[in-house]
């Protein structure tokens, strides 16, 4: 059973407070719409939601982005929007909650990603997609690149948050880590399947144990020594200092490469589930937060672990404070 020191472990949540980190990668507009139901419909065999209230939140890069803002950082967002109402609506969005939107690109040739939610009673009822998956084009990933590299001046980390929509492609992964590399700052990733193998080099990778098995195109396993073989794989494939595979309620499994291949299992804290929406980000953001504060591997690991669970027991793209983090550290 591992062991930290929970004093070291306040010190580093509390100088989150200002930090500049970089997010690049897919955002999305996030459409709640909340009822109830207390028929069926006559037209199909179908729940007749009627709509108590909606909102809009920032999804994919833009909830890393959130989270970093909620932590007390000062993110910077570098991302694809469309020409269109709900572009503005997210972006209006993210600029309430303090994050830094100047170097967004809006592109007239493609749609805002928008995922809508019906929820009824606490239950998700039916998920509705726009999107385009396509890559985005030569010249606003060329425009985007630009901006990113402008970023870098003060930035203290950066997180590569990747959801498939095309915002990340072979080329500017490979530039994006460079860059990062040759400044000597944390690049961590939230990968997608597409693109899995192509972060070589990375400070940290945070896939869950479906995207870890898939990205390796291994069929899964359960037992430990699996997973333990797993981790080892990927770590070794991309030379990454590290990989953390999130375990769901088995919390997660640590693999440092330097300079012997070193597993640490952190378990997972989580008094109640009540939604999985933005975990991933939540992680994410918390590790890599942790990691430009100066936090070992294994300390912002803890840490991460620790704001997954608070923010599982919340309901829909939800994020967590610095003071709700050492309140459980205590």
């Amino acid at each position: 059973m591992e062991t930290f020191d929970r004093e070291k472990l306040l010190k580093i949540v509390d100088s989150f407070e200002g930090k500049n980190i970089v997010v690049i990668g897919d955002v999305m507009l996030d459409h709640f719409i909340n009822g109830g139901v207390s028929r069926i419909s006559p037209e199909a065999p179908v729940p007749v939601v009627n709509v108590d209230n909606e909102r809009f939140v920032a999804g994919g890069a833009g909830n890393v982005a959130v989270n970093l803002a909620v932590l007390g950082a000062k993110p910077v967002l570098i991302s694809v929007i469309g020409h269109d109402v709900k572009g503005g609506v997210l972006k209006h969005f993210l600029d309430k909650q303090g994050v830094n939107t100047t170097l967004m690109v809006a592109d007239e040739n493609r749609p805002t990603t928008q995922k809508i939610r019906i929820v009824a009673e606490r239950q998700q009822v039916v998920r509705v997609d726009r999107e385009s998956r396509d890559k985005v084009s030569q010249a606003t990933a060329k425009l985007c690149m630009q901006n990113f590299k402008k970023s870098l001046k003060n930035a203290k980390a950066v997180v590569m948050s990747d959801y498939g929509k095309g915002m990340l492609s072979d080329h500017n992964i490979e530039e994006i880590i460079k860059c990062c590399r040759s400044r000597k700052i944390p690049v961590c990733v939230d990968p997608k399947i597409d693109n899995f193998l192509k972060y070589k080099n990375i400070t940290c990778m945070t896939p869950n144990t479906k995207e870890a098995w898939e990205g390796m195109g291994l069929p899964p396993k359960k037992d430990e020594a699996a997973i333990i073989d797993l981790g080892k794989k990927i770590l070794k494939t991309l030379n990454a200092d590290s990989i953390l595979i999130t375990r769901s309620a088995e919390g997660m499994s640590l693999f440092e490469k330097a300079p012997k291949t070193k597993i640490t299992t952190i378990h997972a804290t989580a008094k109640e589930v009540y939604d999985v929406t933005g975990a991933g980000d939540t992680v994410i953001s918390v590790l890599t937060l942790a990691l430009a504060s100066k936090a070992t591997l294994k300390d912002a690991a803890f840490i991460a672990n620790e704001a997954a669970g608070l923010v599982v027991a919340k309901l829909g793209t939800a994020t967590v404070s610095r003071e709700e983090i050492k309140e459980v550290l205590k």
